[in-house]
């Protein structure tokens, strides 16, 4: 696969953040990647001047070639896309498959006059301080790139953002991307495409991915939670990304096959994670110190999703959602997260508390959620215990009758959204 990004890279700088290294790594852990710097950033000449998209696909052009590759998947990130888009265009014998994240067929935000106007003035900051030690210009870029980002992040993005380009080339390189509009070039791609974005992404507008995946016959949509336009390494949707990737080309059978998300009318697990108290927790300790207390739970959730065969449908912030064929797994892995979140908090500054809720039942499977009455009473389950619970309801007790699994019985409960009461059963966890 090779991956088009044309702004902001530095081949060495890359290797040596975690920002970016792990990004990397999760591309490359069952694909062979190619990765080249943009022209006139990075490790690539710097005395160019032109920086139009023909120049662009000239260049993927050359690093193909190069490399000997006669069939390539290509992965456009962010304003990579528009080169790797042309170039399908250019050489469909040449691509197996086109990979978009967070992109757009055009710049969205010169469509009017206030865009304009902030890019010209943006033109001229960048001009006047860009390569300055006082990371102030560079902010601009950060703050909407990773508006999440915690200090260290921010840090190594301006530092990229200052080895990798000089302002001149930056403004160059934006002033050439108002002409790009890839629109005609849509209907040419007939081949197999995945487009992926975040819903609240702060540079790219969602309506942008949904473009282009209208634009392009066939193409998949996978929509995921966040703002972040570059995935912060924490971020649970990273994994989700790099999954549906290898998935998309067909590699990792195993992993898909034990990690897929329910298919129409089959029957499935649903689990809720909640951690308990996250806005209080916000408030308390400020938004660096509680994201660092979230990524313990992202970390114990993935790992324990991992070891038992569960699909991370979402995340959604302070909690998951997540998918398994098998209720006994799914009440194996909830049994495993709470034991690890207990052994965590046992030690750790900031403890965590977690609720968990599960309900089986046939969800319907779009665009790589899961919806209907089933996921909406998993849902209102898991708001229905206290942390550090795991509550199920009757049907996945009976679907584990006689595995050794120990309920209580928490009686009839009305649940919002639901006509008649449910009766609910406590799985117990703590070794007696």
């Amino acid at each position: 696969m090779v991956r088009v990004l044309c702004w902001f890279t530095h081949l060495e700088t890359e290797w040596e953040h975690p920002l970016w290294r792990t990004f990397i790594d999760g591309l490359s852990r069952r694909l062979s990647l190619v990765r080249y710097d943009g022209r006139g950033m990075g490790l690539s000449d710097r005395d160019v001047s032109d920086f139009s998209l023909e120049a662009h696909v000239h260049d993927l052009e050359a690093v193909v070639d190069a490399a000997g590759l006669e069939k390539v998947a290509l992965f456009g990130f962010s304003c990579g896309a528009a080169p790797a888009i042309a170039y399908v265009a250019r050489h469909p014998e040449r691509v197996s498959h086109l990979i978009v994240y967070g992109s757009f067929p055009r710049m969205p935000w010169l469509d009017t006059e206030k865009g304009r106007q902030v890019f010209e003035a943006t033109s001229t900051l960048v001009r006047q301080g860009w390569g300055s030690d006082l990371p102030t210009y560079r902010q601009l870029f950060t703050s909407r790139f990773m508006p999440d980002a915690d200090t260290e992040s921010i840090q190594a993005f301006n530092e990229m953002q200052r080895v990798s380009a000089s302002g001149d080339n930056v403004v160059a390189f934006l002033t050439a991307l108002q002409d790009v509009d890839v629109t005609p070039l849509l209907p040419r791609v007939a081949l197999p495409t995945l487009i992926i974005h975040r819903r609240d992404d702060a540079v790219c507008p969602f309506e942008s991915g949904r473009e282009l995946a209208t634009g392009i016959a066939g193409a998949r949509f996978l929509p995921l939670d966040g703002r972040n336009h570059f995935p912060l390494p924490n971020e649970a949707v990273r994994p989700t990304i790099f999954r549906a990737i290898e998935e998309f080309l067909g590699v990792g059978e195993e992993t898909k096959a034990k990690t897929e998300v329910a298919v129409a009318g089959a029957f499935r697990t649903v689990l809720f994670t909640d951690v308990e108290g996250s806005t209080a927790l916000t408030e308390r300790l400020g938004d660096a110190k509680a994201r660092e207390v979230l990524r313990n739970h992202e970390r114990i959730v993935q790992e324990a999703l991992r070891a038992h065969g569960g699909a991370e449908v979402k995340a959604m912030g302070d909690g998951f959602m997540a998918s398994f064929s098998s209720a006994t797994r799914a009440l194996e892995c909830a049994i495993a997260m709470q034991r690890a979140f207990a052994e965590h908090s046992e030690t750790a500054e900031e403890p965590i508390r977690v609720r968990i809720g599960l309900n089986a039942g046939e969800p319907i499977a779009e665009a790589e959620d899961l919806f209907g009455t089933a996921v909406n009473l998993a849902a209102r389950i898991a708001a229905q215990a206290e942390g550090g619970e795991i509550l199920a309801s009757d049907v996945v007790r009976q679907l584990v009758a006689g595995k050794q699994f120990l309920f209580a019985d928490r009686g009839e409960v009305a649940l919002r959204g639901f006509e008649d009461p449910v009766r609910l059963f406590e799985a117990r966890w703590r070794a007696s």
